[in-house]
């Protein structure tokens, strides 16, 4: 492997703070592209770079993998030339593919009503998921924000809770009254049953440990089987009901912004569609010329 993908990557570490995932994505990308290419990726010209795109699309890849590969080969070209190790950028005219932005999935609020009564609170277990679901639907939290929050993070008498985000990025988040109700009781009267003593994590699984995403979003599954639900919720499904909602009944969406943690305006817009969409479906299945 090329020294020069070592140096950019620790570079790009230093300046961006991306997560180990992300660094081991883009190295992947960039050690198989040398590998094709059968020369160090300095020596690479714009014919090769052409020609390994038009391999990619030839071998049926997805846009969106496209494009995340496309955008981690600019930035090394990028750096490299900024660095002085090339005279001329060899991927500066490969053009990203158009993506098309899928409009995620939502729960209905009738939905995620049905959702949130299922577990059986008088269980330690079946409160912790009831306080998960809660805090999940009144926060609009990444499950893997939600599975790694610390006893710490939470200030019941504030009313908020500390998240470390993306690229550990922290925000303070407010939690609802209901969802904090919910989030004491367990406290109180579950997390003790389930081990919560021997670890930091607020919620831990019934073995005493911190749970992992896949161990919450299996439960968070098996109780929308149980509601009755049978739209293909996605991990992020209450995350998206969250600020659909929060939409729909007037918030600012500077806020939602804020409150998700997206770095960018744009990421949170998406949210408004859906919510448009739902108003329309509404629009023509009750008004008399509809």
């Amino acid at each position: 492997m090329s020294a020069a993908i070592d140096e950019y990557l620790e570079e790009l570490w230093l300046a961006k703070g991306l997560s180990d995932n992300t660094l081991a994505a883009y190295r992947r990308d960039l050690v198989a592209l040398e590998s094709s290419l059968g020369k160090a990726l300095l020596d690479a010209t714009v014919a090769d770079l052409m020609a390994a795109m038009a391999t990619r699309y030839d071998q049926g890849y997805r846009a969106a993998s496209s494009a995340r590969w496309l955008s981690c080969v600019k930035g090394f070209y990028r750096h490299s030339l900024e660095k002085g190790r090339i005279s001329a950028d060899p991927a500066s005219h490969l053009e990203h593919p158009k993506l098309g932005r899928p409009l995620p999935s939502s729960l209905s609020e009738a939905q995620v009503e049905e959702l949130l009564q299922v577990p059986d609170a008088s269980t330690a277990v079946g409160l912790r998921d009831r306080a998960m679901l809660e805090l999940l639907y009144a926060t609009g939290l990444r499950v893997s924000e939600l599975v790694n929050l610390q006893l710490g993070s939470l200030n019941l008498r504030q009313g908020v809770i500390r998240v470390i985000g993306k690229g550990g990025k922290e925000r303070l988040v407010p939690v609802g009254q209901e969802a904090l109700a919910w989030v004491a009781q367990f406290v109180a009267e579950g997390r003790r049953k389930l081990g919560g003593e021997g670890t930091k994590a607020l919620f831990p699984s019934n073995r005493g440990r911190a749970m992992t995403r896949q161990t919450f979003w299996h439960a968070i599954k098996r109780h929308a089987a149980a509601a009755g639900i049978e739209s293909n919720l996605s991990p992020h499904g209450l995350r998206h009901a969250f600020a659909t909602h929060l939409l729909n009944h007037g918030a600012d969406l500077r806020a939602v912004q804020m409150m998700l943690g997206h770095a960018d305006l744009s990421t949170t817009q998406i949210y408004t569609h859906v919510a448009q969409a739902r108003l329309k479906s509404l629009h023509e299945a009750h008004h008399p010329r509809g």
